[in-house]
């Protein structure tokens, strides 16, 4: 299984690189990617350089270009996939079908990957988009359990990849609303999710009050660290009691299920952070690549508390991959 890492800089990139990925995936400048907040991603130059160095090191190059066209902007969307291609990347990661029907007519032979945000759930759904736009690979949204993941790859006509570990969204991928009726800023469409812009703290006595737009998100007593305030991981009080109402502020990890994947024929595994720094980039790369080749040796490499201390709240959760409620 390949380890696909993030990088939102040039530096992490180049870190990434050298930990161990096997591919790293990144966005432009712009709001053609999910991730779109200032001092991160890439220009053209920039991404071409980093597609060189990833090529000179064995390590393929991943462009995610995964918000949907805003109306009479298409030709911003165009524009990244032309230059995407024109810098060397390996493949495209891709929602809108609209840039799918481009990227497959303008450029045949760049690999075209479907985004998460597309939130293909499904084998009927997956294959379709196989058969009109010759996806190769469809990255999974976060809310099917292991035994779902392996019935899908079962069927499906392409390959597979899976997040594995990093922040969790609450949300199936593509549908989310809440920031948008927060701040009027989409992640679908404006890619971000909570934008900076629009997060205020303010000190209430001895707490500290975290807001996103016109509404408050969490307080924190003076000794609990405060968190950036994203909705779906505010504190509210619902029914007569204070708490975290969609969401634990906890990070992914399934690498328990390491084995089983590989067993169900998963090609990719994918690490969530463009917007971590370059310490969390290189220590969780290194950690799961030692992982993925201890699977390959026979070995159990497991050292978890390593990577919770990287985590959200230093909590890690595996989410809807260990789905009991059903």
């Amino acid at each position: 299984m390949e380890l696909i890492c993030p990088a939102g800089t040039p530096a992490s990139f180049r870190d990434a690189v050298e930990a161990g990925a096997d591919a790293v995936y990144c966005g432009f400048r712009d709001e053609t990617n999910a991730r779109n907040f200032p001092g991160l991603n890439f220009n053209a130059q920039e991404l071409t350089e980093a597609a060189t160095h990833a090529r000179a090191n064995g390590v393929s190059t991943l462009v995610a270009i995964n918000t949907y066209m805003r109306a009479g902007a298409e030709e911003l969307w165009y524009r990244a996939v032309d230059n995407a291609a024109t810098a060397g990347a390996d493949a495209i990661i891709v929602a809108d079908l609209g840039l799918l029907a481009y990227a497959a007519e303008r450029h045949p032979a760049l690999r075209r990957h479907l985004s998460v945000q597309a939130a293909a759930a499904n084998v009927e759904h997956i294959n379709f988009l196989v058969d009109a736009f010759g996806i190769k690979r469809v990255v999974l949204p976060r809310v099917l359990t292991v035994a779902e993941v392996g019935a899908i790859c079962r069927k499906a006509r392409c390959e597979t990849e899976v997040f594995v570990f990093g922040g969790l969204c609450v949300m199936e991928e593509g549908r989310c609303s809440l920031s948008s009726y927060a701040t009027g800023k989409s992640p679908n469409m404006d890619g971000v999710c909570s934008p900076a812009s629009h997060v205020r703290y303010r000190q209430d006595g001895s707490d500290m009050v975290s807001e996103l737009g016109d509404f408050t998100i969490n307080r924190f007593p003076k000794d609990e660290p405060t968190g950036y305030p994203t909705l779906c991981k505010g504190r509210f009080v619902a029914g007569g009691t204070a708490g975290y109402v969609f969401e634990d502020p906890a990070s992914l990890d399934v690498l328990t299920h390491l084995e089983a994947l590989a067993r169900f024929g998963v090609s990719a595994l994918k690490i969530e952070g463009r917007q971590r720094g370059r310490a969390y980039i290189a220590q969780v790369v290194r950690e799961i690549r030692n992982r993925l080749d201890g699977l390959a040796a026979g070995e159990q490499r497991e050292d978890g508390a390593t990577l919770r201390k990287l985590s959200e709240g230093q909590r890690t959760t595996q989410g809807s991959y260990d789905k009991r409620w059903r």
